[in-house]
């Protein structure tokens, strides 16, 4: 885990979800994935979109040409834990396809401009997941 991310998740859990810097204004949650290939637990800080009773995520890594690596990880791993807030609970994580994918990353870019200039900055389509609490 990288030294900035560790520093956002120590802040996320110390104000109950809340954080600065570069995620000052968006909503924020802590993504618990299984490493596709490592098998070993990942924990990644993900913006998100609330939509109904899921989270929206958006696997941009920045416009970079290539997905983060904690996509490939639940495409691998699908069920996973999130944390929101103060709360931290096992979801399902689901790639979503056309045309609610353009939709809901829509969402998201009017919610959060910089989506949209993730998206101009890379050729390939950046995967939208939906996350959705499990009983």
């Amino acid at each position: 885990m990288s030294d900035s991310n560790r520093a956002v998740i120590e802040e996320f859990r110390a104000n109950k979800g809340q954080v600065g810097g570069h995620f000052e204004n968006m909503t924020l949650l802590l993504l618990h994935t299984t490493g596709a290939k490592s098998g070993e637990p990942r924990l990644n800080p993900v913006a998100y979109l609330a939509d109904g009773d899921r989270y929206v995520i958006i696997a941009s890594k920045g416009g970079a040409p290539t997905h983060p690596a904690w996509y490939h990880n639940i495409v691998a791993y699908p069920e996973l834990t999130i944390e929101v807030g103060s709360e931290k609970f096992q979801a399902h994580a689901e790639v979503v396809r056309e045309p609610e994918r353009t939709e809901l990353y829509g969402k998201v870019a009017t919610e959060y401009p910089g989506f949209a200039e993730y998206e101009k900055k890379t050729t390939r389509v950046i995967p939208v997941i939906v996350l959705t609490r499990l009983p």
